[in-house]
């Protein structure tokens, strides 16, 4: 099949009408877009935010969320009149945790609000 040389600059001119038409419909919508969107496709990446440190007002209330307390870390065992005990429920490990609520570490054996 031969084509004429009128069809075929009539066929590339439509060929780069169409790919025109593609490549500038993105920008109009982009263009379209509402202004706070174009913040999210920056490049730069910001870490997440670590989670805010709980004060609790007593011990009640610390251990609806912590069951055995809060120690800060390098406790071992709970002293008790100046001797080392086990823990009846082991306390969860958080020195910035500890450091927010450390009024309630009446003992001051490095355990807030700590079981027995």
């Amino acid at each position: 099949m031969k084509v004429s040389v009128r069809t075929g600059a009539q066929r590339t001119l439509m060929a780069v009408l169409v790919a025109g038409a593609l490549a500038v419909a993105p920008a109009a919508a982009a263009s379209a877009a509402p202004t706070h969107s174009a913040s999210v496709s920056s490049s730069r990446v910001v870490p997440a935010a670590k989670p805010a440190i709980k004060t609790f007002a007593n011990c009640t209330a610390m251990h609806k969320t912590y069951k055995g307390g809060v120690a800060k870390s390098g406790v071992k065992y709970n002293k008790v009149r100046g001797k080392n005990k086990a823990f009846k429920v082991k306390p969860t490990i958080s020195t910035a945790l500890y450091n927010a609520n450390k009024k309630m570490d009446r003992d001051k054996d490095g355990i807030a609000c700590e079981k027995g």
